[in-house]
């Protein structure tokens, strides 16, 4: 048995379906690449990773994984970061063949990108590409050091 429609009800649904896909469009992509703070205080073990050690200041930890089209830019942004401060170690883990790696830090989407202290802690948690500037406040905030290009206070 077919009901009929009435094609203002109708078009009134489709419209409202559109805006809230649109809304939930709206709210994903305003956070993606924002920092969060990291509840708790889990460390992250250097072995666990296929690393020797962490950065003596902090580490940039990057998730990635093969099919990932914005990792590389990711990669090359923070190894940049790192290599222009002291102490600032870059480490990128490769999810593809690592899915418990995955679920123990609830990555669900690559990039991701953790700050850790001198110890490993994670700090702070950058779901997709990481705002740069963000990313660096944070890091001069975990570290005591200033922002790149920023002039020393003596």
């Amino acid at each position: 048995m077919l009901v009929a429609v009435d094609p203002f009800t109708a078009l009134l649904s489709v419209a409202a379906l559109l805006a809230l896909a649109g809304a939930v469009g709206v709210a994903w992509r305003l956070r993606q690449g924002r920092a969060r703070r990291a509840p708790g205080r889990e460390v992250v073990e250097p072995a666990r990773l296929g690393a020797v050690s962490l950065g003596e200041q902090a580490t940039l930890l990057q998730f990635s994984t093969e099919m990932c089209s914005r990792c590389p830019g990711v990669h090359r942004t923070l190894a940049g970061i790192a290599s222009t401060r002291d102490g600032v170690s870059h480490l990128d883990v490769d999810l593809t063949h690592r899915p418990d790696i995955a679920r123990h830090f609830n990555v669900l989407q690559t990039p991701t990108t953790l700050l850790l202290d001198r110890e490993g802690a994670i700090h702070t948690r950058f779901g997709g590409v990481p705002n740069r500037h963000v990313l660096e406040l944070e890091l001069a905030r975990l570290t005591g050091q200033p922002l790149s290009g920023e002039p020393t206070h003596a």
